[in-house]
């Protein structure tokens, strides 16, 4: 393995035109199972170097018992290091440890880089503003920012990016991916006759170590009426999304918009378009990979109560949770609850549209009562409520918000009302859609606001540009959001964007993104 010690600087003119911003390269998804003041230590790590990464042999106990231990840590480990000697006290006989704020006269120091006891290798990450029209480099061209610096790239560890930043890919890998290339590794190191205390330690702190982020994949609105529902009753279950079903799998979670009924009973609403997906299109939703669906849209009821009601069952059959919508108002309003790892994610979904213009159709006419089927109105009084409820049942919540206007890039008062109000809730994400094309991001206080989605899987007249969200969370909130282009294809089925696609995707939804914060 190869150590470099990195220094941070600006790059002159010249050395910045050696990196080519180039457009992005999405290889397929894969699920994933602080630094001090000192320039941090990278190690290149071969795709299999962590997975073998074993500890030393505990040496025999050498120091007195409960003498204080003198361990020095970095700043950014002192609260994981203080969980880690709590776990440490809840044992018979417990060894006093003194935490040190340097180095200097420390017996055991949590130290960057190689030494007695190894603790954990993390991704150490190239970040860029997120609307930089730069998605990923080379690894050759990574290790030159490493030891040169770049004036737009600021290196760090991956739990320390912030949603309005993001990583560059390094030959294609992201940080969470096996065998991406930059870890930042820390060890334990000792003087003579603590190494069997490091090596409590050492057990104490990966035991300690928080949850995972969570990797969500979120795609606009979701419509197998016409052709692809066609498709799925001539028994081609995976044809709507068998061309990126992939990329939906391969994330923790996958949320959608379903803008339609779906079965095959209930009476048609007095409304110009009406759609209704077979029934067997519940199994190729989940086939896809579809954890979660909105249901709060101007579709839903298409074909009445009883038409909404068999959709939820047909959904819930195939291991798909619904919200936004039910057979009264509590389950509307009900958060869907989804548990990853240590992480629970509360889900949340609203409809606030305008009146149909030519058919004088009120979606809102379609709000559930206490008494009867219906939807989640997008009234941000009730959404607060619902937020600050659905907070205290778990780690974080996520709004989905059928919202704003169709075919206009910007959002509506309405929409920015409601995802606003959501936010200051304490919601840490709100989804958009409805628009029928793609709009942009807001980071609004400390929440992710994305407007619009876009259509997905849809046969309509319109842009065919769309895209795959991918947002990586954890307890705190966004980490990481990266914008996977894709094209709605004739007959409304999604396929990945090619290279000169994507770049314009991507521009457009950066342009708007800007336009907004």
């Amino acid at each position: 393995m190869v150590a470099l010690l990195l220094l941070i600087v600006s790059c002159e003119a010249d050395q910045r035109e050696s990196f080519p911003m180039p457009t992005a390269t999405f290889p397929p998804p894969t699920k994933t199972p602080e630094a001090t003041e000192a320039p941090p230590t990278v190690t290149l790590v071969s795709p299999t170097a962590i997975s073998t990464q074993t500890p030393p042999p505990t040496a025999a106990l050498t120091y007195t018992p409960h003498s204080p231990i003198k361990l020095a840590v970095p700043d950014q480990w002192r609260e994981r290091t203080a969980k880690a000697l709590d776990l440490l006290n809840q044992e018979l006989d417990a060894q006093e440890w003194l935490l040190l704020a340097s180095t200097e006269g420390a017996d055991v120091s949590l130290v960057q880089g190689e030494g007695h006891i190894y603790v954990e290798d993390q991704p150490l990450v190239l970040a860029v503003p997120f609307t930089t029209e730069w998605e990923e480099t080379t690894l050759e061209n990574a290790e030159v920012i490493l030891t040169e610096g770049h004036d737009l790239v600021t290196i760090m560890p991956w739990n320390e990016i912030t949603h309005d930043q993001k990583a560059l890919r390094i030959d294609g890998l992201f940080p969470t991916d096996p065998g991406y290339p930059l870890q930042q590794r820390w060890s334990l190191v000792t003087t003579p006759g603590f190494k069997s205390a490091a090596a409590e330690l050492q057990n104490a702190l990966q035991a300690s170590k928080p949850a995972s982020d969570a990797h969500l994949v979120a795609v606009g609105d979701v419509m197998l009426d016409r052709s692809l529902g066609f498709g799925i009753q001539q028994a081609d279950i995976g044809y709507p999304f068998e061309e990126v079903s992939e990329y939906l799998k391969n994330a923790d979670v996958t949320i959608g918009n379903l803008e339609s009924a779906l079965g095959d009973i209930g009476d048609p609403a007095p409304k110009r378009y009406r759609f209704r997906a077979p029934p067997e299109a519940a199994n190729s939703l989940a086939q896809a990979g579809f954890d979660i669906l909105s249901l709060a849209n101007n579709h839903a009821l298409d074909f009445g109560a009883d038409g909404l009601l068999q959709g939820i069952e047909l959904l819930n059959m195939q291991g798909i949770l619904t919200s936004g919508a039910g057979a009264d108002a509590h389950a509307a309003h009900k958060p869907a609850i989804i548990e990853v790892g240590d992480l629970s994610l509360a889900f949340l979904s609203y409809v606030h549209v305008p009146v149909e213009a030519l058919s004088g159709f009120d979606t809102e006419d379609w709000t559930a009562t206490a008494d009867s089927p219906g939807l989640a109105w997008a009234d941000p009084v009730l959404i607060q409520k619902d937020v600050s409820e659905a907070k205290r049942q778990s780690d974080l919540v996520i709004v989905l918000l059928h919202s704003g206007h169709e075919y206009v890039e910007a959002p509506s008062e309405p929409q920015i009302t409601a995802a606003y109000a959501a936010i200051d809730a304490g919601a840490a994400l709100v989804i958009g859609h409805h628009s029928h094309i793609l709009q942009g991001i807001e980071f609004y206080n400390d929440g992710v606001i994305i407007y619009g989605t876009g259509n997905f899987a849809f046969e309509i007249d319109g842009d065919p540009q769309t895209a795959l969200f991918h947002l990586w969370v954890d307890e705190d909130g966004v980490r990481q959001i990266e914008i996977q282009p894709a094209i709605i294809q004739f007959g409304g089925q999604p396929r990945l964007a090619d290279e000169s696609e994507s770049a314009a995707i991507l521009n457009q939804v950066y342009y708007l993104t800007n336009l907004l914060n």
